[in-house]
Protein backbone atom coordinates (compact mmCIF):
# COMPACT_ATOMS: atom_id res chain seq x y z
CA UNK A 1 0.00 0.00 0.00
CA UNK A 2 2.83 2.59 1.11
CA UNK A 3 4.28 1.78 -2.32
CA UNK A 4 1.26 1.99 -4.52
CA UNK A 5 0.79 5.37 -2.33
CA UNK A 6 4.12 6.51 -3.29
CA UNK A 7 4.00 5.87 -6.87
CA UNK A 8 0.69 7.93 -6.76
CA UNK A 9 2.34 11.05 -5.38
CA UNK A 10 5.35 11.06 -7.52
CA UNK A 11 2.95 10.74 -10.90
CA UNK A 12 0.76 13.64 -9.63
CA UNK A 13 4.27 15.62 -9.34
CA UNK A 14 5.14 14.15 -12.75
CA UNK A 15 1.80 15.48 -13.88
CA UNK A 16 1.92 19.33 -12.06
CA UNK A 17 5.48 20.05 -13.36
CA UNK A 18 5.49 20.20 -16.74
CA UNK A 19 2.71 23.37 -16.47
CA UNK A 20 5.29 24.84 -13.93
CA UNK A 21 7.85 24.73 -16.35
CA UNK A 22 6.02 25.96 -19.52
CA UNK A 23 4.71 29.16 -17.64
CA UNK A 24 8.69 29.46 -16.04
CA UNK A 25 9.89 29.38 -20.07
CA UNK A 26 7.03 31.29 -21.50
CA UNK A 27 7.80 34.19 -19.36
CA UNK A 28 11.79 33.73 -19.82
CA UNK A 29 10.95 33.69 -23.82
CA UNK A 30 9.10 36.99 -23.72
CA UNK A 31 10.48 38.91 -20.57
CA UNK A 32 12.67 41.74 -22.69
CA UNK A 33 16.33 42.37 -22.21
CA UNK A 34 17.37 44.52 -19.27
CA UNK A 35 17.37 48.09 -19.91
CA UNK A 36 18.58 51.20 -17.72
CA UNK A 37 15.14 52.87 -16.49
CA UNK A 38 13.76 55.76 -18.44
CA UNK A 39 13.32 59.62 -17.07
CA UNK A 40 9.74 60.05 -15.95
CA UNK A 41 7.71 61.73 -18.36
CA UNK A 42 6.53 65.34 -16.75
CA UNK A 43 2.83 64.77 -15.85
CA UNK A 44 0.42 67.28 -16.10
CA UNK A 45 0.17 66.93 -12.39
CA UNK A 46 3.79 67.40 -11.67
CA UNK A 47 4.06 70.12 -13.81
CA UNK A 48 1.01 71.94 -12.06
CA UNK A 49 2.81 70.87 -8.99
CA UNK A 50 6.14 72.49 -9.62
CA UNK A 51 4.36 75.66 -10.97
CA UNK A 52 2.85 76.13 -7.61
CA UNK A 53 6.20 76.57 -5.92
CA UNK A 54 6.67 79.99 -4.14
CA UNK A 55 8.90 82.21 -5.45
CA UNK A 56 11.27 84.19 -3.01
CA UNK A 57 9.94 86.98 -1.29
CA UNK A 58 6.42 85.67 -2.17
CA UNK A 59 5.24 84.56 1.29
CA UNK A 60 3.22 87.82 3.19
CA UNK A 61 5.84 88.20 5.85
CA UNK A 62 4.81 91.22 8.32
CA UNK A 63 6.61 93.37 11.32
CA UNK A 64 5.13 94.29 13.86
CA UNK A 65 6.68 97.14 15.87
CA UNK A 66 5.22 98.42 19.10
CA UNK A 67 6.88 100.53 21.90
CA UNK A 68 5.02 98.70 24.30
CA UNK A 69 5.76 96.18 25.93
CA UNK A 70 3.29 93.50 23.72
CA UNK A 71 1.72 93.90 20.67
CA UNK A 72 -2.01 93.95 20.80
CA UNK A 73 -3.70 90.47 20.02
CA UNK A 74 -6.37 92.35 18.36
CA UNK A 75 -3.78 94.16 15.52
CA UNK A 76 -1.96 90.27 15.27
CA UNK A 77 -5.58 88.20 14.42
CA UNK A 78 -6.02 91.78 12.02
CA UNK A 79 -3.28 91.11 10.21
CA UNK A 80 -3.21 87.28 9.82
CA UNK A 81 -7.11 87.03 8.69
CA UNK A 82 -6.35 89.86 6.37
CA UNK A 83 -3.88 88.09 4.61
CA UNK A 84 -0.80 87.77 5.90
CA UNK A 85 1.12 84.36 6.36
CA UNK A 86 3.49 85.07 9.01
CA UNK A 87 3.34 88.02 11.50
CA UNK A 88 5.88 88.73 13.54
CA UNK A 89 5.80 91.16 16.78
CA UNK A 90 8.90 93.32 18.20
CA UNK A 91 8.13 94.57 21.63
CA UNK A 92 9.74 97.41 23.78
CA UNK A 93 11.20 99.05 20.19
CA UNK A 94 12.05 102.99 20.53
CA UNK A 95 12.26 105.08 17.45
CA UNK A 96 16.12 104.59 17.55
CA UNK A 97 15.83 100.84 16.98
CA UNK A 98 13.18 101.10 13.58
CA UNK A 99 15.79 101.80 10.86
CA UNK A 100 17.89 98.68 11.96
CA UNK A 101 15.14 96.25 11.97
CA UNK A 102 13.84 97.49 9.19
CA UNK A 103 16.73 97.20 7.29
CA UNK A 104 17.16 93.59 8.65
CA UNK A 105 13.68 92.86 7.39
CA UNK A 106 14.02 94.37 3.81
CA UNK A 107 17.84 93.51 2.74
CA UNK A 108 17.05 89.68 3.61
CA UNK A 109 14.56 89.76 1.14
CA UNK A 110 14.17 90.26 -2.80
CA UNK A 111 12.82 93.26 -3.88
CA UNK A 112 8.94 93.99 -4.62
CA UNK A 113 9.07 90.90 -1.52
CA UNK A 114 5.75 90.27 0.04
CA UNK A 115 6.98 92.49 3.40
CA UNK A 116 5.09 94.94 5.69
CA UNK A 117 6.30 97.04 8.61
CA UNK A 118 3.09 97.91 11.02
CA UNK A 119 3.78 100.55 13.78
CA UNK A 120 1.38 99.85 16.88
CA UNK A 121 1.80 101.32 20.81
CA UNK A 122 -0.62 104.14 22.28
CA UNK A 123 1.35 107.61 21.63
CA UNK A 124 -0.10 109.06 18.47
CA UNK A 125 3.98 111.44 17.92
CA UNK A 126 5.79 108.64 18.66
CA UNK A 127 3.91 106.15 16.29
CA UNK A 128 4.10 108.72 13.37
CA UNK A 129 7.64 109.67 14.08
CA UNK A 130 8.68 105.90 13.76
CA UNK A 131 6.53 105.13 10.62
CA UNK A 132 9.05 108.22 9.76
CA UNK A 133 12.28 106.60 10.61
CA UNK A 134 10.83 103.42 8.85
CA UNK A 135 10.90 105.37 5.38
CA UNK A 136 13.64 106.88 5.91
CA UNK A 137 15.83 103.93 6.51
CA UNK A 138 14.97 102.26 2.93
CA UNK A 139 16.89 102.11 0.39
CA UNK A 140 15.53 101.59 -3.69
CA UNK A 141 14.82 99.26 -4.55
CA UNK A 142 14.17 97.71 -1.24
CA UNK A 143 11.23 99.42 0.01
CA UNK A 144 8.26 98.13 1.52
CA UNK A 145 4.75 99.42 2.96
CA UNK A 146 4.07 101.01 6.48
CA UNK A 147 1.09 101.09 8.17
CA UNK A 148 0.73 103.09 11.13
CA UNK A 149 -2.33 102.26 13.75
CA UNK A 150 -1.54 102.71 17.82
CA UNK A 151 -3.94 100.58 19.62
CA UNK A 152 -6.21 100.59 16.38
CA UNK A 153 -6.84 103.95 17.40
CA UNK A 154 -6.19 105.51 13.77
CA UNK A 155 -8.88 103.39 12.48
CA UNK A 156 -11.28 103.82 15.22
CA UNK A 157 -11.51 107.63 14.42
CA UNK A 158 -11.36 107.11 10.63
CA UNK A 159 -14.80 104.90 11.58
CA UNK A 160 -16.01 107.47 13.76
CA UNK A 161 -15.98 110.40 11.58
CA UNK A 162 -17.52 108.63 8.28
CA UNK A 163 -20.63 106.98 10.73
CA UNK A 164 -21.24 110.46 11.12
CA UNK A 165 -20.68 111.94 8.41
CA UNK A 166 -23.23 109.32 7.00
CA UNK A 167 -25.92 110.07 9.82
CA UNK A 168 -25.50 113.87 8.88
CA UNK A 169 -25.77 112.99 4.91
CA UNK A 170 -28.78 110.52 5.57
CA UNK A 171 -30.43 113.03 8.12
CA UNK A 172 -29.29 116.19 7.02
CA UNK A 173 -28.01 115.94 3.47
CA UNK A 174 -24.78 117.64 4.53
CA UNK A 175 -21.73 116.77 5.14
CA UNK A 176 -18.90 118.11 8.45
CA UNK A 177 -17.72 121.21 6.18
CA UNK A 178 -18.70 124.52 8.51
CA UNK A 179 -20.05 122.59 11.64
CA UNK A 180 -19.03 123.11 14.95
CA UNK A 181 -17.79 119.87 16.30
CA UNK A 182 -16.62 119.62 20.08
CA UNK A 183 -14.45 116.68 20.65
CA UNK A 184 -14.35 115.12 24.19
CA UNK A 185 -11.28 112.91 25.46
CA UNK A 186 -8.92 114.55 22.82
CA UNK A 187 -5.97 113.75 24.63
CA UNK A 188 -6.32 110.39 23.63
CA UNK A 189 -5.36 108.98 20.29
CA UNK A 190 -8.86 108.63 18.46
CA UNK A 191 -10.25 111.83 19.46
CA UNK A 192 -6.92 113.59 19.00
CA UNK A 193 -7.19 111.70 14.93
CA UNK A 194 -11.12 112.70 15.19
CA UNK A 195 -10.46 116.15 15.41
CA UNK A 196 -7.97 116.04 13.06
CA UNK A 197 -9.70 114.27 10.17
CA UNK A 198 -12.80 116.44 11.10
CA UNK A 199 -11.09 120.17 10.92
CA UNK A 200 -9.44 118.42 7.43
CA UNK A 201 -13.24 118.44 6.47
CA UNK A 202 -13.67 121.58 6.76
CA UNK A 203 -14.91 121.38 10.36
CA UNK A 204 -14.75 124.17 13.69
CA UNK A 205 -13.29 121.90 15.68
CA UNK A 206 -12.69 122.33 19.39
CA UNK A 207 -11.39 119.88 21.78
CA UNK A 208 -12.20 119.79 24.90
CA UNK A 209 -10.34 119.63 28.19
CA UNK A 210 -11.53 117.69 31.13
CA UNK A 211 -8.40 119.17 33.02
CA UNK A 212 -5.35 121.52 32.54
CA UNK A 213 -5.52 123.06 29.31
CA UNK A 214 -1.80 123.37 28.54
CA UNK A 215 -1.66 119.82 27.35
CA UNK A 216 -4.42 120.07 24.50
CA UNK A 217 -3.03 124.11 23.70
CA UNK A 218 0.43 121.28 23.19
CA UNK A 219 -2.17 119.19 20.93
CA UNK A 220 -3.53 122.05 19.50
CA UNK A 221 0.04 122.86 17.81
CA UNK A 222 0.84 119.64 16.57
CA UNK A 223 -1.87 119.69 14.78
CA UNK A 224 -1.17 123.01 13.17
CA UNK A 225 2.65 121.91 12.73
CA UNK A 226 2.40 118.62 11.59
CA UNK A 227 -1.52 118.47 9.19
CA UNK A 228 -2.23 122.73 8.65
CA UNK A 229 -5.43 122.21 10.99
CA UNK A 230 -6.97 124.45 13.35
CA UNK A 231 -8.38 122.59 16.53
CA UNK A 232 -9.30 124.99 19.39
CA UNK A 233 -8.49 124.10 23.30
CA UNK A 234 -11.63 124.47 25.21
CA UNK A 235 -12.32 124.32 28.76
CA UNK A 236 -14.92 121.16 29.72
CA UNK A 237 -14.10 120.52 33.41
CA UNK A 238 -17.35 121.46 35.20
CA UNK A 239 -21.25 120.33 33.66
CA UNK A 240 -21.94 123.92 33.28
CA UNK A 241 -19.00 124.70 30.92
CA UNK A 242 -20.03 120.92 29.17
CA UNK A 243 -23.86 121.76 28.48
CA UNK A 244 -22.33 125.15 27.48
CA UNK A 245 -20.65 123.48 24.74
CA UNK A 246 -23.53 121.09 24.01
CA UNK A 247 -25.52 124.04 23.43
CA UNK A 248 -23.69 125.38 20.77
CA UNK A 249 -22.54 122.34 19.11
CA UNK A 250 -23.59 120.53 15.82
CA UNK A 251 -21.94 117.20 16.62
CA UNK A 252 -19.79 115.84 19.93
CA UNK A 253 -17.35 113.02 19.50
CA UNK A 254 -16.49 111.06 23.07
CA UNK A 255 -13.43 109.26 23.39
CA UNK A 256 -13.22 109.47 26.51
CA UNK A 257 -11.44 105.85 28.71
CA UNK A 258 -13.93 102.90 28.86
CA UNK A 259 -16.56 103.12 31.42
CA UNK A 260 -16.30 106.67 32.05
CA UNK A 261 -19.87 108.40 30.98
CA UNK A 262 -19.00 112.34 30.22
CA UNK A 263 -22.45 113.27 29.02
CA UNK A 264 -25.60 112.97 30.76
CA UNK A 265 -29.02 112.64 29.49
CA UNK A 266 -29.99 116.51 30.90
CA UNK A 267 -27.47 117.77 29.58
CA UNK A 268 -28.48 116.11 25.27
CA UNK A 269 -31.87 117.52 26.81
CA UNK A 270 -31.02 121.16 26.37
CA UNK A 271 -28.83 121.21 23.24
CA UNK A 272 -31.45 121.03 21.05
CA UNK A 273 -29.38 121.92 18.20
CA UNK A 274 -26.84 119.44 18.66
CA UNK A 275 -27.15 116.82 15.42
CA UNK A 276 -25.02 113.51 16.19
CA UNK A 277 -23.21 112.47 19.15
CA UNK A 278 -21.11 109.48 18.64
CA UNK A 279 -18.75 107.67 21.34
CA UNK A 280 -16.60 104.62 20.86
CA UNK A 281 -16.78 103.77 24.84
CA UNK A 282 -18.06 99.97 24.84
CA UNK A 283 -17.90 99.65 28.75
CA UNK A 284 -20.85 100.62 30.52
CA UNK A 285 -21.24 103.15 31.58
CA UNK A 286 -20.60 104.92 28.21
CA UNK A 287 -19.43 108.25 27.42
CA UNK A 288 -22.61 109.51 26.54
CA UNK A 289 -26.09 108.34 28.55
CA UNK A 290 -28.91 106.75 27.08
CA UNK A 291 -26.32 105.77 23.77
CA UNK A 292 -27.13 102.31 22.44
CA UNK A 293 -23.48 100.33 21.34
CA UNK A 294 -25.18 99.54 17.84
CA UNK A 295 -27.10 102.75 17.35
CA UNK A 296 -26.28 104.13 13.55
CA UNK A 297 -27.91 107.36 13.46
CA UNK A 298 -31.22 106.88 15.84
CA UNK A 299 -32.25 108.96 17.99
CA UNK A 300 -30.63 109.33 21.72
CA UNK A 301 -33.68 109.05 24.13
CA UNK A 302 -35.62 111.83 25.47
CA UNK A 303 -33.81 114.42 22.29
CA UNK A 304 -33.53 114.92 18.87
CA UNK A 305 -30.08 114.16 18.48
CA UNK A 306 -29.20 111.08 16.41
CA UNK A 307 -26.68 108.60 18.06
CA UNK A 308 -24.08 106.85 16.97
CA UNK A 309 -22.78 103.85 19.18
CA UNK A 310 -19.57 101.64 19.78
CA UNK A 311 -20.23 98.86 17.69
CA UNK A 312 -21.54 100.56 14.88
CA UNK A 313 -18.23 102.49 14.69
CA UNK A 314 -16.25 99.12 15.48
CA UNK A 315 -17.85 97.32 12.28
CA UNK A 316 -16.53 99.98 10.32
CA UNK A 317 -13.49 100.40 12.31
CA UNK A 318 -12.87 96.32 11.84
CA UNK A 319 -13.39 96.33 7.78
CA UNK A 320 -10.99 99.57 7.41
CA UNK A 321 -8.05 98.18 9.52
CA UNK A 322 -8.37 94.74 7.53
CA UNK A 323 -9.12 96.64 4.59
CA UNK A 324 -5.78 98.68 4.76
CA UNK A 325 -3.65 95.46 5.59
CA UNK A 326 -4.93 93.77 2.27
CA UNK A 327 -4.35 97.22 0.23
CA UNK A 328 -0.59 97.05 1.70
CA UNK A 329 -0.55 93.25 0.44
CA UNK A 330 -1.83 93.93 -3.02
CA UNK A 331 -0.24 97.35 -3.64
CA UNK A 332 2.64 97.60 -6.64
CA UNK A 333 3.85 100.64 -5.02
CA UNK A 334 5.24 100.91 -1.12
CA UNK A 335 2.48 102.73 0.82
CA UNK A 336 2.07 105.04 3.93
CA UNK A 337 -1.12 104.72 5.50
CA UNK A 338 -2.39 106.43 8.96
CA UNK A 339 -5.56 108.03 9.98
CA UNK A 340 -5.88 110.27 6.96
CA UNK A 341 -5.56 106.88 4.57
CA UNK A 342 -8.04 105.08 6.99
CA UNK A 343 -10.92 107.94 6.64
CA UNK A 344 -10.59 107.85 2.92
CA UNK A 345 -11.36 103.77 3.29
CA UNK A 346 -14.10 103.91 5.84
CA UNK A 347 -15.85 106.35 3.80
CA UNK A 348 -15.85 104.28 1.27
CA UNK A 349 -17.05 101.73 3.33
CA UNK A 350 -19.58 103.12 4.56
CA UNK A 351 -21.25 104.51 1.25
CA UNK A 352 -20.24 101.88 -0.16
CA UNK A 353 -18.95 103.11 -3.52
CA UNK A 354 -15.78 101.07 -3.53
CA UNK A 355 -12.54 102.28 -3.96
CA UNK A 356 -11.73 106.41 -4.77
CA UNK A 357 -8.40 108.19 -5.32
CA UNK A 358 -6.73 109.11 -2.36
CA UNK A 359 -5.84 112.76 -2.18
CA UNK A 360 -2.56 114.24 -1.85
CA UNK A 361 -2.06 114.66 2.30
CA UNK A 362 0.18 116.68 3.97
CA UNK A 363 3.89 115.73 5.39
CA UNK A 364 3.99 114.53 8.80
Amino acid sequence: MRLSEDVASGVGQLERAPSSEKTRRRTETKSPSVSPPKKKAKTPARAKAKSKEKAAGSLPILYMLSPQKFMSPFDCNMAVDSGYKVVLPYDNVAAGDVAALVQDAIFSRPPKASTGIFIGGKDITLALDMMNVARRAMVPPFEVSVFADPGGSFTTAAAMVACVERALNRNFSRSLKGLRVSVFGAMGVVGFSSAVIAANEGAHVRIVAHDAMEPLQASAEYAADHFNVSLEPVGGQTDALKSKLLRTSDVIFTAGPAGVNIISRKQLAQAPNLMVAADVNAVQPYGIEGMDLFMDGAPLPGCSTLGVGALAIGDVKYKTQAGLFRRMLSAKQPLDLDFRDAFVLAREIVSGTGRTKRGAKPAV
